[in-house]
């Protein structure tokens, strides 16, 4: 069910990068096609445990909320699937960084790009926060955000739902959190991170609790204002 948002009395947009501003599920499918030829080719199941094995830690890491995440993702993950760090440090750059590049375009969610126009026409920032290194996936989606920041940036060094990206994002625009809104595709992370601080949260989904709006494709009601209004009045 979509919600609704007064645009007017919005100045910061932050948007999470994956399963928001594209088609996580597509993506993986098309990956899964690469590693399970790969796994072929090499007759080994290894990389794909390791990624296994990274995700698991990394949403685990999460939960923990865990101040050194940013080594042990690495070192534990090597840990569980019997390597050293720096094989799966490069696994990931190749595997979930780099490879998918290509075909992030394709998994683009329609519209979201008439979003970020509809917004800045209405003088309103757009920022990218995401748990993951965002600036070349941005490139590679063809999108342009004013501000950016990742759990991976050595000042932030803390994945979600601990709210210091968008702490950072709000210090660096003067924003106050009751004036920004998160859009994101997680209760758990992104919408636990906005009510930390007191942001609004509006997320990609068919169901949000009470506080949570929700919406399915960036066409929906919520955003008309922003894609039928460019000119959209500050309040």
């Amino acid at each position: 069910m979509s919600g609704c948002i007064d645009w007017g009395r919005i100045d910061l947009v932050v948007f999470d990068v994956d399963g928001t501003l594209y088609d996580a599920s597509r993506l993986r499918r098309m990956m899964l096609a690469q590693l399970l030829a790969a796994a072929w080719s090499e007759r080994s199941l290894h990389t794909l445990r390791v990624l296994r094995t990274f995700r698991s830690v990394r949403e685990a890491l999460g939960r923990e909320e865990h101040p050194a995440f940013l080594d042990l993702q690495y070192t534990r993950t090597a840990t569980h699937a019997g390597c050293d760090a720096d094989t799966v440090r490069a696994l990931v750059q190749q595997w979930m960084e780099q490879r998918p590049l290509a075909m992030l375009r394709a998994c683009r969610w329609p519209q979201v790009e008439a979003v970020f126009h509809g917004l800045r026409a209405a003088g309103k920032p757009v920022a990218v926060w995401s748990d993951y290194p965002a600036q070349d996936k941005l490139r590679a989606l063809g999108l342009h955000a004013d501000l950016v920041v990742a759990a991976t940036d050595p000042e932030i060094a803390r994945l979600k739902p601990d709210p210091r990206g968008l702490l950072a994002l709000l210090e660096r625009t003067g924003v106050p959190a009751a004036r920004a809104l998160m859009v994101g595709d997680r209760l758990d992370r992104d919408a636990q991170a906005a009510r930390r601080v007191g942001a609004q949260a509006l997320v990609l989904g068919r169901r949000a609790p009470p506080g949570v709006q929700a919406f399915r494709r960036y066409d929906d009601p919520v955003f008309t204002p922003l894609l039928e209004a460019p000119a959209l009045a500050r309040a």
